[in-house]
């Protein structure tokens, strides 16, 4: 299928209209090196959360938080993408719009999708800027999840009496004999919250209590939160697993960390990089359990908006717990990016997308050098026992987030898993070891491609395939970065 001008056009009235001269200029403007091309994003404007992947029929479809232009006053809407691979994405027009004056009036923010006969269910959070909470509501789609009705509220909103501070972000999930629910919630105790509710039929849902609850504390380094957003339940190796994203009314958004639901509860971070955030999880289907995220931005919000787009999904990642802790490496679908065999990555010259693999640890250092001052260093330890993704010269713009990561036990050597992969694509970077630790990063280097690559003895390297075509078309057609599947 072809994306068209009349495929992306819901919401068109909110969209800057381009004169003849920024047509121009759109056409001979110079190609933006920090634009991913095989992770899924928007042509321009704003993306966030994914959210309710699901498999209907053999073909994944993703649906995500957008807006069509880099403004956070644009009530949020869901954006819709399928792949038969999860590699190759093909964009949709947005399947979920806010309905003025409606239970979603100022946007239709995060949840998931699940399949209740021939019909996709939609539940996500309802924000009305008038009330103190984001309701859940639930919307159907007839025609396998392309477009959904009028949304109805389902769960009430908390009671006064709760003391709840924030409530949203609904998860469904099919548990045998009915359905179950999980919602993230904070108190004015500072207790982090996920609530659990059931029903027989998806629409009558009961409270029955949390299913699971922390104080706000700091574990090994973790924030644990005021708050839970996004929480995702995942069955992984016979274990349930909560995955959510910690949160405080002060600073906002802190780590994604995933809690066993079995043994005592001990926090761990899904990733320990600046910029994966709202993961979102498909429980089952073709591709086994699949986990996303959103890769956020790490650059100031001037430089964003002076781009014109901002945010992308993570690739698609598979789970398993080891001592205790949620890992996650690329999923297998990944590697139909390759384009070729490997080549010795050591006085390589890449493109904007690579695949970089050490395959076991020894002390040195991958250097991804993008000009003469500017690199991007990732340093391996053994003594230590740890790997740090170093940024402070990734880009000679001060608007660039300069801040390093460090990955302590990175390392599993029985593992069946390169020591670190790395997956370029223009500013986004994921990291991946063998212990199953992610570091998902951004860079901005000045310097367009052709880059180079140092390495230690023995590292290999990919040119990866785009699935995001070149951004040639202009503004006011057919938007840029369409694709066809």
């Amino acid at each position: 299928m072809t994306t068209t001008p009349d495929a992306l056009a819901h919401g068109s009235d909110r969209r800057p209209h381009a004169g003849p001269h920024q047509e121009a200029a759109a056409v001979h403007a110079a190609p933006d090196h920090h634009l991913p091309q095989f992770h899924l994003r928007m042509p321009r404007g704003y993306l966030n959360d994914p959210n309710g992947p699901i498999d209907i029929g053999g073909q994944a479809h993703l649906y995500f938080q957008s807006r069509p232009r880099v403004d956070l006053d644009v009530p949020v809407e869901w954006g819709h993408a399928t792949s038969d691979d999860l590699v190759h994405w093909t964009l949709h027009r947005p399947a979920i719009v806010p309905v003025p004056g409606g239970a979603d009036s100022g946007g239709a923010w995060s949840g998931n999708t699940v399949l209740h006969g021939g019909v996709v269910r939609a539940y996500y959070s309802g924000k009305v800027d008038h009330s103190p909470f984001q309701s859940v509501l639930l919307a159907e789609s007839t025609d396998g999840g392309a477009t959904f009705g009028a949304p109805v509220q389902v769960v009430a909103d908390p009671t006064e009496d709760e003391a709840i501070t924030m409530f949203r972000d609904p998860f469904v999930w099919s548990d045998g004999d009915g359905w179950s629910m999980a919602v993230g919630a904070a108190s004015a105790e500072q207790v982090a919250s996920v609530r659990h509710y059931r029903s027989a039929d998806g629409v009558h849902w009961t409270h029955e209590g949390d299913l699971l609850a922390m104080p706000r504390a700091t574990v090994d380094g973790i924030d644990t939160g005021e708050g839970w957003e996004c929480p995702q339940v995942i069955s992984v190796d016979g274990t349930d697993v909560v995955v959510v994203a910690s949160w405080s009314h002060g600073a906002g958004p802190a780590d994604v960390i995933a809690i066993p639901l079995s043994g005592a509860p001990r926090p761990h971070r899904v990733d320990d990089g600046q910029h994966f955030y709202a993961a979102s999880v498909m429980r089952a289907g073709s591709w086994g359990p699949v986990l996303f995220g959103w890769v956020t931005e790490g650059r100031t919000e001037d430089w964003t908006r002076q781009a014109g787009w901002s945010g992308a999904i993570s690739l698609p990642r598979r789970t398993w717990v080891a001592d205790g802790r949620l890992a996650t490496a690329p999923h297998d679908a990944v590697d139909a990016l390759r384009r070729g065999g490997a080549l010795p990555a050591h006085g390589a010259t890449i493109d904007a997308q690579a695949e970089i693999v050490l395959p076991t640890p020894v002390d040195g250092c991958i250097r991804i050098r993008f000009g003469v001052d500017e690199y991007l260093d990732l340093v391996v330890d053994t003594a230590a026992d740890t790997l740090t993704v170093d940024r402070s010269r990734a880009s000679a713009d001060r608007r660039a987030d300069p801040s390093s990561a460090v990955v302590r036990a990175p390392f599993d050597a029985g593992a069946d898993l390169p020591a670190v992969r790395v997956l370029l694509d223009g500013s986004v970077v994921e990291v991946f070891t063998s212990a199953g630790r992610s570091v998902t990063t951004r860079v901005y280097p000045l310097q367009a491609p052709p880059w180079s690559v140092e390495a230690p003895a023995g590292t290999s390297y990919w040119a990866l395939g785009r699935t995001v075509a070149p951004e040639t078309i202009p503004a006011a057609s057919v938007p840029a970065g369409t694709t066809t599947a």
